[in-house]
């Protein structure tokens, strides 16, 4: 059977897809052997040789030599044999070719199947072995098209996903445009090796820096903790292993070109970099810049931190719906509680009140207390009799009188905060009442028929007008 013009596909294939031709042709003699047994019965023993020179598939029936034939499917006669083989004896199993010619249409499309199925396993195995070890690369490609959602990208040899999941919200994209993506996974599966890519995810940013920042790639500036919300705003915190290089300046770069390039890539979203430090205190507080903060007060058990900022700094330590304190708290891995420094004079004269009920007790008390962690009137009623004898001033009679007053005055608190919420939405209610009648008011208005203002304005005026009487339009 001719394969020339196969042959010649063959050779087409290897080059075009990178899969070695043996593996094309190993396909090709497996799809000739399945539509041999086909034609011939699932029985037979039977084998597919390509031959090189004359482009020819040849198929061989293997049968055991035996001098009495039993089974005429599987065994032949030592004479026939020997005209294949003339050193053939019994025992011998010997391979008869079989005539490959008439297979027609079955052994097309047999074929067809079997050297499809091995072209995608072998580029299927391509793609796996080239991409398994870039995994927590960045690499570059092109949007070919969407598909539920998720954006695939040709990366040359072969396509990846962006799911939707890690895409950024804001961003998009068509067909055509470059893009470059984080390689977060590679499976292997039996569909097609799969490479699946992210523009949301932390290790994005991180690698971007260590591009731009040769300090980073060369191990000199680490980062040490980041943290990001995809399209909005990302926070790395970076540490020196040399004394005479500024991480932060690593980083920023000349005239912020290197940070720079980083925000272009991530499409406008805002960069901050902070010191990195052992010092939890001195960490939190870099890691809520850029607003000031005038005092911490650190619960090291819980791990939690009373952050006091100046009453001007509130809304910039919090940030826009809270991101700022948010990505300082996942940086850091602290709770942080942000309070402004209003908030705490006012706790601290509540507290100052609750231990004035020991003689000698106020101001000084209440500032110790604060900064041991108690920062509200329920948590000095709940705080052990110790924490108060070990102030000096007080013994533990005076512990008890303490906290029996600071739950009192909790429940005072608690009322006036309700009398000012309910105030605060009566006041509420009664602008929204107000807004609704001007509405209402504006809507009539506007209703109102269009000749009313003109009706008056046509009246006879006083001084004996003619120009405004109906009678002159009716002689024109």
């Amino acid at each position: 059977m001719n394969l020339e013009p196969l042959k010649r596909e063959i050779d087409q294939i290897a080059k075009d897809k990178g899969i070695d031709r043996r593996t094309i042709i190993g396909a090709l003699e497996e799809a000739m052997k399945q539509a041999a047994r086909k034609k011939y019965g699932q029985e037979k023993e039977i084998e597919a040789r390509f031959n090189e020179e004359s482009a020819e598939i040849e198929l061989f029936e293997f049968r055991e030599v035996v001098e009495v034939i039993t089974d005429p499917e599987t065994q032949i006669r030592l004479a026939a044999a020997q005209e294949f083989d003339p050193e053939a004896e019994v025992g011998d199993e010997i391979g008869v070719k079989l005539d490959s010619e008439g297979f027609g249409r079955i052994l097309a499309q047999t074929a067809k199947q079997v050297i499809i199925q091995r072209v995608r396993d072998a580029e299927r195995d391509i793609v796996y072995e080239e991409y398994k070890d870039r995994k927590g690369e960045i690499v570059n490609g092109i949007v070919r098209r969407f598909e539920k959602g998720s954006i695939i990208v040709d990366l040359g040899r072969s396509e990846a996903v962006l799911p939707a999941k890690e895409q950024v919200p804001r961003e998009n994209y068509r067909p055509g445009d470059r893009i470059r993506a984080y390689v977060a996974d590679v499976n292997n599966q039996a569909k097609g090796a799969q490479i699946i890519l992210s523009r949301a995810s932390i290790q994005l940013l991180t690698k971007l820096f260590a591009q731009e920042v040769p300090e980073i790639y060369e191990g000199i500036v680490q980062i040490e903790s980041a943290a990001r919300e995809p399209g909005g705003r990302s926070k790395i915190a970076v540490a020196s292993r040399d004394g005479d290089v500024d991480p932060v300046g690593a980083c920023v770069g000349m005239k912020g070109s290197r940070v720079q390039a980083v925000v272009q890539e991530l499409r406008g979203e805002r960069i901050d970099i902070v010191p990195w430090s052992p010092d939890a205190a001195r960490y939190v507080c870099s890691a809520l810049s850029p607003a000031q903060v005038s005092k911490v007060i650190i619960d090291e058990p819980e791990k939690t931190m009373d952050v006091i900022v100046p009453d001007d700094q509130l809304s910039l330590a919090i940030g826009r719906k809270g991101q700022n304190v948010r990505l300082a708290v996942q940086l850091t891995g602290w709770k942080i509680d942000i309070k402004s420094e209003a908030r705490m004079r006012e706790v601290a004269e509540w507290l100052a009140e609750a231990v004035s009920v020991v003689p000698g007790c106020g101001e000084v008390e209440a500032e110790a207390l604060l900064q041991q962690g108690i920062a509200s009137l329920e948590d000095l009623a709940a705080t052990q009799v110790a924490v108060l004898t070990n102030l000096g001033t007080i013994d533990e009679a005076g512990a008890q009188a303490v906290q029996e007053k600071a739950a009192e005055l909790a429940v005072v608190k608690a009322e006036e905060a309700a009398q000012a919420a309910a105030e605060a939405a009566a006041r509420e209610a009664e602008e929204a009442a107000a807004e609704a009648a001007a509405r209402e008011a504006a809507a009539a208005e506007a209703a109102a028929p269009e000749g009313a203002d003109e009706t008056v304005s046509e009246a006879p005026s006083s001084d004996g007008d003619d120009a405004a009487r109906p009678q002159d339009g009716a002689e024109g």
